[in-house]
């Protein structure tokens, strides 16, 4: 089954980082955020990866070729200008890098890889975000209910602590709560091919646009995850996930 992540963003509140690179190539723990990603996956073994490229796609391309072709030992035959691998990369990723625009919308870069996934159920998400959501369970939980599209719904932590009240006295602190019923859109969605018929052009928004749309027609479920989530969009959120990597207790590893 094709997994697609989208990749293509500016990333400009990441700004520090994304001058030179796109934002799911911001390193955690030395590893692009992509490669978590593509680790998270594979675990549950979905393994044919469509990576929607826009700003600077050549990083992306460059990262994962030299990945392919540097990973483990090699041998260099110099006489013949060959270089081989001695042993199989121990990533079975089939990877598909290709190129959706530079100014193209989520929806348009979903849009132009119609040709490869209009024929079968396929999985997506966003190229800046980590979680340990079960990646069987939630497609599972899609086909029991045979609509076109679910999405996993996920409680992000507050950005401040919370104050615990009794009357106006002040009794507690609460350190980051889950907002309560604050239900936000995690990513790691799964979608029929019927979803092409909700998308158009370039500037469509697959969220705004095409997933509104399969909402107003019943056609969108919610995947609630009770578990970790954190997406990426600024150097907090990086430095976040790179002290939870450092500790040896990222929640997000669920590989070996």
């Amino acid at each position: 089954m094709n997994v697609v992540i989208l990749a293509g963003g500016l990333g400009t509140r990441l700004a520090e980082e994304t001058e030179v690179r796109p934002k799911p190539m911001v390193e955690v723990g030395g590893r692009p955020l992509l490669w978590h990603i593509l680790k998270h996956y594979a675990h549950h073994d979905f393994l044919d990866f469509y990576v929607a490229l826009g700003y600077r796609g050549d990083v992306i391309k460059r990262y994962f070729a030299d990945y392919a072709s540097l990973s483990g030992s090699i041998r260099v035959d110099l006489a013949a200008s060959r270089v081989a691998p001695y042993d199989v990369s121990a990533d079975r990723w089939r990877m598909n890098l290709m190129e959706t625009g530079a100014e193209t919308n989520t929806g348009g870069r979903v849009k132009r890889l119609q040709p490869y996934l209009a024929r079968e159920t396929f999985l997506l998400t966003y190229g800046d975000g980590v979680c340990d959501v079960d990646l069987k369970a939630l497609l599972a939980f899609h086909r029991s209910h045979g609509k076109i599209a679910t999405m996993t719904a996920v409680r992000p932590p507050s950005r401040f602590g919370a104050i615990e009240f009794d009357g106006d006295r002040i009794q507690g602190f609460m350190e980051k709560p889950q907002t309560g019923e604050g239900w936000i859109n995690g990513g790691f969605m799964v979608f029929e091919p019927a979803l092409f018929d909700f998308l158009t052009g370039d500037a469509c928004s697959l969220e705004a646009d095409a997933l509104e749309r399969v909402a107003g027609e019943g056609q969108l479920m919610g995947f609630r995850h009770e578990g970790f989530w954190q997406c990426m969009d600024t150097m907090r959120d990086k430095r976040y996930l790179d002290a939870l990597w450092q500790s040896g207790k990222a929640p997000w590893k669920v590989w070996a």
